[in-house]
């Protein structure tokens, strides 16, 4: 199907979020940052962020889709692994249980990356545009109050219980939203989330974010991606998509 026919069906995007829309690593570096200052601990913070969000949010998903694990929210994941990180280095997360879950809601105060509201906002005039996110929608909602990201639905893996790939969190979105796959887009700035979405009949729009993961970790690109529409950004994506600047 050509990229005109494909952008003809659609109706709906469905974002993922983290790393997609918002620059997790760089907000959450900065504010275990300032809690080590206000705590008198050192570490390497950068490290820190990458195993909170490899180990405990992606790790703690793996361990749900096994069955090690009861499903639970984003946050229950983030902080179970807040909590071993800490005491790995001799935090005393017992005696500063409130220190302990004003960080766990770092999560909630995302920083979007610098095209992300206006994109956003461009693609929402033209789209109905939802979050499809495994953080759950309390996450979601203060996170979307807190950088003005003006979604019009609010959509989450917590609806169904089981965390993306799983079919049934695109299936389901669908679904609540009151469309047929082939009318909804995932924007997304990962392949596995896309590809999932790709075999339920989702059109797809990768988001290059080259440096999700820090500078020194730079993404390539690959040439060969089996995506509808690949664009540097959201305001990329809304010219890719035929949609007129907001004035």
């Amino acid at each position: 199907m050509s990229e005109a026919s494909k952008l003809g069906q659609i109706k709906a995007l469905c974002f993922d979020v983290f790393g997609t829309v918002v620059d997790w690593r760089t907000t959450v570096i900065n504010e275990l940052q300032l809690f080590g200052s206000e705590q008198a601990i050192n570490a390497d913070w950068s490290e820190f962020a990458d195993r909170w969000r490899t180990e405990g949010y992606m790790g703690g998903m793996r361990l749900v889709q096994q069955g090690s694990l009861p499903f639970q929210t984003a946050d229950a994941l983030h902080h179970r692994m807040l909590t071993i990180l800490l005491e790995e280095i001799e935090f005393d997360t017992k005696k500063n249980i409130a220190a302990v879950k004003h960080l766990n809601t770092v999560w909630h105060r995302l920083q979007p990356w610098p095209d992300s509201v206006l994109g956003l906002e461009r693609l929402r005039s033209h789209f109905i545009v939802s979050t499809l996110s495994n953080g759950n929608i309390s996450l979601l909602t203060n996170m979307a109050k807190y950088s003005n990201l003006r979604w019009d639905v609010i959509l989450s893996a917590e609806i169904t219980g089981a965390f993306k790939p799983n079919p049934e969190c695109y299936r389901n979105a669908a679904n609540l939203l009151g469309f047929d796959a082939n009318e909804i887009m995932l924007v997304a700035a990962h392949e596995s989330d896309l590809l999932a979405a790709q075999a339920v009949g989702f059109g797809t729009a990768y988001v290059f974010r080259p440096t999700e993961y820090g500078i020194d970790n730079k993404k390539a690109i690959r040439p060969d991606l089996p995506f509808d529409f690949i664009a540097n950004d959201f305001s990329h994506l809304a010219e890719l998509l035929a949609v007129p600047k907001v004035d």
